[in-house]
């Protein structure tokens, strides 16, 4: 179930503080953003320019809304007892890093109320903060792009090396981890990169899973009603035989690899 925020009280507040989470929408038993059931929080604001971005929507970091800390870990209590064994809370985007000070006091809340968190993010800074709020994250779900620096730059407008570097600090602290990757046909389709992709991730011992996301046209219409030209308007899905070749890329150096 997916909903906007105007049900929400906290809603009305426009102020910009420690203790309120611009977000841009809630999802309530969400299955695709994490293990179980999960409250997906989707904040507003990223850094990256993603030329297949199927939310363009979220990126204004000046848009969204402010919602209390508390109001979401409170819908987060009501909802515990869908969650399971596997199930919580997960925090995506936009970018969460851009608000990582505010997840962190976020996770702790979390925590104490014995719900299991989760972030999802590109993996954009690397840093002290980000260190901090990943002691407090037991999934995290890191986008890698692309591994070619040149390419991933022309298809964010950002470079990958703080995303590598992110990876590599996650390996160094023995917690758990999911990589993303986005099937796109013309950019990220390369069996070159893909072999190469794998190769730098396959000695990592807290990769659990490894997700291939095929590229999709659902988001072209948000990029219209916003104006915006959409880069990729004629790249088709990727065709089952690429889907094949990238799976099997992949099953050779992962043993958890699953094509969405």
């Amino acid at each position: 179930m997916y909903f906007p925020l105007q049900d929400i009280e906290a809603a009305k507040l426009n102020i910009d503080d420690p203790e309120h989470l611009r977000i841009h929408s809630l999802e309530t038993f969400g299955t695709h953003d994490g293990p179980g059931i999960r409250m997906v929080i989707f904040v507003q604001g990223c850094q990256f320019r993603c030329l297949y971005c199927q939310n363009p929507d979220t990126l204004d970091v000046r848009g969204g809304t402010m919602v209390e800390l508390r109001e979401l870990v409170n819908r987060a209590i009501r909802q515990k007892s869908y969650f399971g064994d596997t199930g919580g809370v997960t925090v995506s985007g936009g970018e969460p890093l851009l608000q990582r000070s505010k997840l962190l006091t976020l996770f702790k809340m979390l925590h104490e109320e014995g719900i299991n968190t989760c972030l999802d993010t590109n993996g954009r800074l690397n840093n002290a903060q980000v260190h901090d709020l990943l002691e407090h994250t037991d999934l995290l779900l890191l986008d890698v792009k692309h591994i070619n620096d040149d390419i991933h730059h022309k298809l964010t407008g950002l470079t990958n090396r703080a995303t590598l570097e992110l990876a590599a600090y996650r390996e160094s602290t023995g917690k758990r981890m999911w990589l993303r990757y986005v099937l796109v046909p013309g950019w990220t389709d390369q069996e070159q990169y893909l072999e190469e992709w794998a190769q730098h991730f396959s000695d990592y011992k807290t990769v659990e899973r490894v997700e291939i996301i095929p590229f999709h046209q659902l988001g072209q219409h948000k990029w219209k009603l916003m104006n915006m030209e959409y880069p990729l308007k004629d790249t088709p899905t990727p065709s089952e035989e690429i889907r094949q070749m990238a799976l099997g890329i992949f099953n050779k150096h992962f043993d958890n690899v699953i094509l969405k």
